[in-house]
């Protein structure tokens, strides 16, 4: 019963449907493939293949390429997927600045846009704020709002699986929880919730230093620490988005609260100025000193700015090894803010670590900079119009 049951729901529409996901599957990650190549990397006979990419072609998927010139027979049809047959949008809304890319359906960037938020004094400014960087991405890139077939919009606050912001935190009630809602609303397509750091740890998965990492654990650590978590390829979200939170921190000795590596910098360089028998250059700064500042002078032998890495770097590595013995990533890599400046701390995190875990994860710094939850988002729009491709409508500019 169960075997007709099957055969009965395999109609030729189904079966259909089934292969054009699979060719538009492999032609979205491929250059330019001929019918022989599609049959060897599906399996479907060749004449399954033509009519299947003839559907595609019509529905805008793909485009069929002159043949060229064969030397023995008929010469192979060649055909590519249509990268512009629609675009994503990747939005990182940050507490203090939003990042908008505009990217094709291979996640090339057409268009990069931003905005300050650090005067923003309420959720619905922010909002407004980050429509018009999205208006001028689209604009810089004459794209239609038409032509956006989704946007990936990371937020700096836990989101469940269904899209909703928990706002049980008085930081995280900075943010719009209908935002996504607002987004869709005014623009007719699917504006798609997620935690900034677990589109930092999509970004990092697929373009960054972890590609090829399935247990992995991203760590921004500017302002304020957040992990994203994956797990053999899977983010892990838990049962109201929580999962990788690290409010936490407060009851780790040694660490105490969830401010990051630049916030901690700051407050260390305070403290320490504020002894007026400590030599530093940091002395002749005008001005509050910043964390690019202790840095760049730890870089010219300061010792104080040398002892404020120091003491950052061994409270950094008990941050790391929580998430390594909770979840045994391979790989953590630090991104956010200071993360081109941080690679000067991994050797003496690493060195702590083996004094916490006995399963010390690698620690590496992310190579996408202020971009890296964007890039991230932009994977989170791709990943859902791979999904639904077969049912999305596909709009001409102009």
């Amino acid at each position: 019963m169960a075997t007709d049951s099957i055969t009965a729901a395999a109609t030729p529409p189904l079966l259909r449907r089934v292969n054009a996901a699979k060719l538009l599957g492999v032609l979205s990650r491929a250059g330019v493939m001929t019918g022989t190549g599609l049959i060897e990397a599906t399996g479907l006979t060749r004449a399954t293949v033509h009519a299947v990419c003839n559907d595609l072609i019509e529905m805008g998927w793909v485009v069929e390429l002159d043949p060229g010139h064969a030397t023995v027979g008929r010469p192979s049809r060649r055909f590519e997927f249509n990268s512009r047959a629609g675009y994503v949008l990747g939005v990182d809304v940050g507490a203090a600045r939003s990042t908008v890319l505009l990217a094709d359906l291979r996640g090339v960037t057409v268009a990069k846009a931003g905005r300050s938020l650090a005067a923003v004094k309420t959720p619905a400014e922010r909002t407004e704020l980050v429509d018009q960087a999205i208006e001028e991405a689209l604009g810089a890139a004459g794209v239609t709002h038409a032509q956006v077939l989704a946007a990936g919009i990371g937020v700096a606050a836990p989101v469940d699986r269904a899209g909703h912001i928990l706002a049980d935190d008085e930081f995280w009630r900075l943010f719009d929880p209908a935002l996504g809602t607002h987004l869709t609303t005014l623009h007719h397509w699917p504006a798609l919730l997620e935690n900034d750091a677990n589109l930092a740890t999509l970004g990092e998965h697929w373009r960054g230093v972890a590609q090829n990492v399935d247990d992995l654990a991203v760590l921004l650590a500017g302002e304020r620490f957040g992990s994203g978590l994956m797990d053999s390829g899977r983010l892990l979200h838990g049962s109201r988005g929580g999962a990788g939170e690290m409010l936490y921190l407060k009851l780790v000795e040694g660490v105490g609260t969830t401010h990051g590596i630049a916030r901690t910098i700051r407050a260390a360089a305070a403290t320490a100025l504020a002894d007026p028998n400590l030599e530093s250059t940091l002395r002749e700064l005008a001005g509050p000193v910043s964390a690019e500042q202790v840095f760049a002078a730890a870089g010219v032998g300061d010792v104080v700015a040398l002892g404020i890495l120091r003491g950052v770097a061994r409270r950094t590595a008990r941050v790391i090894a929580t998430l390594g013995i909770l979840f045994n990533p391979e790989l953590v890599v630090l991104g956010g803010g200071v993360a081109e400046a941080a690679g000067v701390l991994v050797p003496e995190i690493e060195a702590e670590l083996s004094g916490f875990t006995t399963t010390p994860p690698r620690v590496a710094v992310s190579s996408l900079g202020d971009a890296i939850v964007s890039v991230g988002a932009v994977r989170h729009a791709l990943n859902y119009v791979e999904a639904h491709a077969l049912d999305l409508e596909l709009r001409p500019g102009g």
